[in-house]
């Protein structure tokens, strides 16, 4: 079994050897190191969490024997016994990790995997505002469900709202919970941005796309041509002096993808490629569907961007699945995330 400190050099190797912009002329050297050093942050991650708490055991000793006051004796003994037990979980997690081979360490492409794509469409900043509204929601329904959510890239609006975000989910049955929020989200609400009291109908698409599994996309290094810049926040400003995010661009099909979320060049290429695999397997996806005829058109990709699917009405406090011509009225209750009446019913439909 490794011990901590070769794990940690072979982690700063690898760190070193990624930031070598000829790599990516070597795609399967490429992910063979990435999914190496996403095993190894693993084990170190788990490391720091105990080192953290048995700083923290030592101090609730220090407070055993210096502190006077039962009360707080008290308090210092019953968290001694949380952190004691919690260590030992952590501990029992970082020895099976470090006991399992890489090829047993689970791929992040796992069949349920999804990319999701929200992007504000008619309706200006008001739009921008709701999109950042629908990536809330489906943030804290990942968060129920135990996904973990990965933001791949995103580009705000002048009052903070999301002009487009990508995000990944996965670690669980994420596709087909996610499949049908595919499609155009209409709102009609009062805006923030309005004097009047008007009442305004703004649009926000969502695409949802598998990711796919290793080897079912396979790109050629030569086809890519990657450009870096300053990431921006909201508003525009610049929120990062070093030239971060990643532009790629693929030559053959003229896609282009973004990613400037993380604080490191590295990982931010990582996630544009991840965004890059889905899109070219949504487009695969329509050719085939096009030989296939307009039946089997109808049902994927591109169709279900431009679908209007739901409209969510605020003053009447009722949300619209036009689809399956049901309404739910705890809007509220919904975008704080409770989206389990409304996948259901669409589960349980034929649409």
């Amino acid at each position: 079994m490794p011990e901590i400190k070769t794990i940690k050099e072979e982690y700063d190797e690898i760190l070193q050897r990624l930031t070598d912009p000829e790599l990516i002329s070597d795609w399967e050297k490429f992910e063979t190191l990435t999914k190496r050093k996403n095993y190894l942050e693993k084990i170190i991650g788990k490391e720091k969490e105990i080192k953290n708490l048995e700083k923290q055991i030592e101090e609730n000793r220090a407070i055993l024997k210096s502190q006077e006051d039962q009360e707080l004796v008290s308090l210092a003994e019953i968290e001694i016994t949380q952190l004691v037990e919690k260590k030992k979980t952590l501990e029992e997690e970082l020895k099976k990790l470090l006991s399992e081979e890489e090829k047993n360490v689970p791929s992040s492409a796992s069949p349920s995997s999804a990319i999701v794509e929200i992007r504000a469409g008619a309706g200006g900043e008001e739009a921008a505002l709701f999109a950042a509204d629908l990536f809330r929601m489906y943030s804290k329904y990942s968060d129920s469900k135990n996904w973990k959510k990965t933001v791949l890239d995103c580009h705000y609006s002048e009052l903070g709202g999301i002009k487009q975000i990508i995000f990944e989910l996965k670690d669980g049955d994420v596709l087909s919970e996610m499949q049908k929020e595919a499609g155009v989200h209409r709102v009609q609400r009062i805006p923030i941005t309005e004097k009047s009291g008007r009442i305004h109908t703004s649009t926000v698409s969502v695409a949802v796309l598998p990711k796919p599994q290793k080897g079912k996309i396979v790109i050629n290094p030569n086809d890519l041509k990657v450009d870096t810049y300053k990431a921006s926040g909201p508003g525009g400003q610049y929120v990062n002096k070093r030239m971060t995010a990643v532009r790629i661009t693929h030559l053959p099909s003229g896609l282009v993808v973004t990613s400037q979320t993380e604080r490191n060049l590295q990982q931010n290429r990582e996630n544009a490629l991840s965004i890059l695999e889905a899109k070219l397997l949504e487009k695969k996806e329509m050719e085939e569907s096009i030989k296939m005829g307009r039946e089997r058109r109808a049902q994927i990709g591109k169709a279900q961007r431009a679908e209007k699917i739901r409209t969510y009405n605020f003053p009447q406090n009722r949300i619209t699945d036009h689809r399956i011509k049901k309404s739910f009225h705890n809007l509220k209750e919904i975008m704080e995330g409770k989206l389990e009446p409304i996948i259901s019913a669409l589960q349980k439909s034929n649409v």
